[in-house]
């Protein structure tokens, strides 16, 4: 199932996308809901964030040929860092390039794990019961300031630095499915999540244990090799099997 969050004549809403059409829901995604009588074609709404995460949990180093390409060790847990719920942006909105600290952007896609419900010290074995489903991300990164900041907040949290959607998935095996990320039509990420050091159940575990996860939260589970940058008027696509596309324009910063 697909669950998507819209805007349609103003206002937001919940919907289930089916081929070409989206029908409205009523309820809560993270709890019951059910089908209305109300469909719309997808070219017809504005698709949103299909979440509003209090926060984005981002693994460092998750894939064995990423680490690889930055010449660094596999990390014996998994490396956390947050990125902050302003910089969440949707399917089809401007990733804002911040020319007025970084000179190198770059695009990261990544499986994302959307949480169901109050996550807090969960096993391993139990993970499964709190995810509602996937969906795609691009963890941007302004790389010069990763490189010079002893930490990645300022590097990773700019505002429009999350791209999260098209829609939640709910019905994927997160064990081996490919991801690819294409930046103006040519093919820059392909890999498989079963390079991952570390798997999304682990990973929803080891981060529980850290801190509470809400619903709605996202978990951005690290990236494939093939990183890059990005420029103004630059195209980046997301690709999922068995999720879907996640499209989002490179723009330069607006003046205030």
């Amino acid at each position: 199932m697909k669950l998507a969050r819209f805007l349609k004549n103003g206002l937001i809403k919940y919907g289930i996308v089916e081929g070409e059409d989206i029908i409205e829901i009523e309820g809560n995604i993270f709890g019951s809901f059910k089908k209305t009588s109300i469909i719309s074609k997808l070219k017809d709404v504005k698709l949103l964030a299909p979440c509003e995460p209090s926060k984005v949990v981002a693994i460092g180093l998750n894939y064995k040929a990423h680490a690889a390409e930055f010449s660094k060790p596999l990390p014996e847990e998994p490396m956390l860092f947050l990125k902050p719920s302003t910089a969440v942006i949707g399917h089809g909105d401007e990733i804002i390039y911040p020319h007025h600290m970084s000179h190198r952007v770059d695009y990261e896609g990544e499986l994302a794990v959307v949480i169901r419900k109050k996550a807090h010290m969960v096993k391993k074995e139990d993970a499964k019961d709190y995810i509602l489903g996937y969906t795609c991300i691009n963890d941007v990164t302004a790389r010069d300031l990763q490189g010079k900041d002893i930490q990645y907040t300022r590097a990773k949290g700019f505002d429009t630095f999350a791209p999260i959607g098209p829609w939640v998935e709910t019905d994927l095996n997160p064990e081996n499915v490919r991801i690819e990320t294409y930046l103006n039509g040519e093919k820059r990420q392909d890999t498989f999540t079963s390079d991952m050091i570390f798997d999304v159940y682990h990973l929803l575990s080891f981060v529980s244990c850290v801190m509470t996860l809400c619903p709605g939260d996202v978990i951005a589970t690290g990236t494939p090799s093939g990183v890059g940058k990005m420029k103004p008027g630059d195209i980046v696509e997301v690709r999922i099997e068995g999720i879907g596309r996640l499209i989002n324009r490179v723009s330069s910063l607006k003046e205030v």
